[in-house]
């Protein structure tokens, strides 16, 4: 109790007025602002990170099977009244998908056809992505192309009442160097829908109709996945399990992150990156509170004598400045985290800082605040004040009663 008033009293005295002072208010600030940097770096950094999900979502569902072995599997290997059974399925859908040329105008490009079926809009709402026209991929017996907005400009696709496209696929038999357009599977076929995503997808995908898709690739009754959405209630890992169990050895089902594990274990290792090089640049700000202990126990030299002479030993006196470090850094921490929360909810619900960027998905950089941010930087900069603040008064405290 003694010790924590008196550095009350060295840090808040309405008639302590002097450069040491200034000095730890100059230190209150240094410690604030790196503070307040990294809450925002973090919260910046999780915004992405949720932009980046939310883009695989349309495309990557909560479970998806695949086989073992080669790229397609019959249809009727599936028992879909059983999976329909398990608890925290929702839907599901047949895909087949494979690489194809594309052709428009002249202008060639080569993408991943994606067949899907009826149900498949109810695995994944595409809805808000489709900018142009819309995703459905068939109107009774007519079939239709959803691309990205990317494939279209490669494409020299400018508007949908004139964007047929010739797809391109390659026979599973034998190849003739003589005839070498007997070699491709040809369909042409018209642009419904433009959808608008990231650009590594928007080159990647088109979706077309699971029936075209068997044609084109000559894969009938075929498909190379089944994609499910579950309730929002489903245990993602138990549901999983039981998907496996009813499909048996030969199937693979993996969730949404498993699809993507070293992509989103890359940007886990990015984040933590970031915040230990934000630390590190927290530690060396926190420097400028050793500079002002050390002047503040020179200055108070006299008033360690008279404690000494009242009968303080070391250990309390060590105390005293030990907890004038630890106010000095708290009050800066409090401040920095306060202003970090306080910009980072500014931006999250208002977006003021925009991103000078036409074709991103979002106009002002994405925020998302986590607790666990909070009690990550907190716990770290707790025990890098304690260290310092320790370390410097055992070796002044040392010193002074030396001399």
């Amino acid at each position: 109790m003694l010790s924590r008033f008196i550095a009350r009293r060295y840090l808040f005295s309405p008639h302590s007025r002097s450069v040491v002072n200034l000095i730890s208010g100059l230190s209150v600030a240094a410690v604030a602002v790196p503070v307040a940097a990294m809450v925002i770096l973090l919260s910046v950094f999780n915004g992405f990170e949720t932009l980046v999900k939310s883009m695989y979502s349309a495309f990557d569902a909560d479970l998806t099977l695949t086989p073992r072995r080669g790229q397609t599997f019959a249809q009727s290997e599936i028992d879909t009244a059983a999976l329909r059974r398990i608890p925290g399925v929702a839907s599901f859908s047949w895909t087949l998908e494979q690489s194809a040329l594309l052709e428009h105008g002249g202008r060639q490009a080569t993408a991943t056809v994606r067949g899907v079926d009826d149900s498949y809009g109810e695995v994944f709402d595409l809805g808000d992505a489709v900018t142009t026209g819309e995703w459905r991929v068939r109107l009774g017996d007519l079939e239709r192309l959803v691309i990205g907005q990317s494939m279209a400009w490669m494409l020299g696709i400018r508007t949908l009442a004139d964007a047929d496209v010739t797809l391109y696929a390659v026979r599973r038999g034998s190849f003739s160097t003589l005839l070498p357009m007997d070699n491709y599977t040809r369909r042409t076929e018209p642009v419904g829908g433009v959808y608008v995503l990231d650009l590594d997808t928007e080159r990647t995908y088109v979706l077309t109709s699971l029936r075209l898709a068997q044609s084109l690739f000559e894969a009938e009754g075929r498909a190379s996945g089944l994609v499910f959405r579950l309730t929002p209630d489903a245990d993602v890992g138990r549901t999983c399990q039981a998907v496996s169990e009813a499909v048996g050895d030969s199937f693979r089902v993996r969730t949404r992150d498993e699809l993507r594990a070293s992509f989103y274990r890359i940007m886990t290792y990015e984040k933590w990156g970031i915040f230990f090089i934000a630390l590190l640049v927290l530690v060396i700000a926190s420097f400028s509170v050793v500079g002002a202990l050390s002047m503040l126990i020179v200055e108070k030299r006299r008033d360690i004598a008279t404690l000494r002479a009242l009968g303080a030993d070391t250990p309390l006196l060590r105390r005293i400045f030990r907890t004038e470090g630890l106010l000095i850094c708290g009050l800066g921490a409090v401040i920095g985290l306060l202003l970090g929360v306080a910009l980072s909810l500014v931006q999250q619900y208002f977006g003021v800082i925009e991103i000078p960027a036409e074709t991103f998905l979002t106009k002002s950089y994405p925020v998302e605040l986590r607790l666990s941010d909070l009690f990550a930087v907190a716990v770290s900069f707790s025990l890098v004040s304690l260290l310092l603040a320790d370390v410097t008064v055992r070796s002044m405290i040392k010193n002074t009663t030396r001399s």
